[in-house]
């Protein structure tokens, strides 16, 4: 009896600073049945940041062709940046079976709500704004009038919370992957996703 079944997304958004980035590597150290979708972008790189593997780093004109070809699951303009999420490899892993981690800004997920029935959501928030300014700070990598554009926006994330199936905290990086992976194992199992399973053991026991 073939157990396959199709894979599933998961959208994991939150402010910047709350830990996002530090929980994916860490589900994907502990899990080889999911793979984390590499978005496209129109900014700049981070200091430390590899094109290919954090983002795929290309100009406006490209990203905006892309759009023309409709070439992505959703897109957005976040701080005078695109970002978008390219179509093609999250179709063949979800094949594959895969559980595919969309790791993307508010707007972003919201779009992919309105027309994905399949989505799993989760957001990420930290314990507190004083700790996500303190977080920010930590990273050395903005300037003040970033920081604070990145507050006021954080703000905006966090009133959008309510649109997401599941709110993660991330006090510690070791319990919020221990929490998201009590998500998926859990929404791995819902009857939509076996239903496929039912009906294989239901065939076998009508051949009997």
């Amino acid at each position: 009896m073939s157990k396959s079944k199709r894979g599933f997304l998961i959208a994991l958004s939150g402010p910047s600073g709350s830990g996002k980035g530090t929980i994916v590597k860490s589900l994907l150290s502990q899990r080889d049945d999911m793979v984390l979708s590499v978005s496209m972008t129109t900014r700049a790189p981070r200091p430390g940041e590899v094109d290919g593997v954090h983002y795929h780093f290309v100009t406006r004109e490209l990203f905006e062709e892309t759009i023309r070809q409709d070439g992505f699951l959703e897109y957005a303009e976040y701080n005078g940046n695109y970002y978008g999420t390219p179509s093609a490899p999250i179709n063949q892993w979800l094949a594959e079976g895969k559980t595919v981690i969309l790791e993307i800004e508010v707007q972003g997920a919201e779009k992919v709500m309105d027309h994905r029935s399949d989505l799993v959501s989760i957001f990420i928030t930290s314990p507190s704004v004083e700790e996500l300014e303190r977080r920010l700070r930590g990273r050395g990598t903005e300037t003040e009038e970033v920081i604070r554009k990145r507050m006021k926006t954080a703000q905006y994330e966090l009133s959008r919370a309510f649109r997401y199936q599941y709110v993660v905290l991330n006090d510690e990086v070791e319990l919020a992957t221990a929490r998201i992976n009590t998500i998926v194992d859990a929404e791995s199992m819902r009857y939509s996703r076996m239903e496929n399973t039912i009906l294989e053991v239901l065939k076998d026991v009508s051949t009997q």
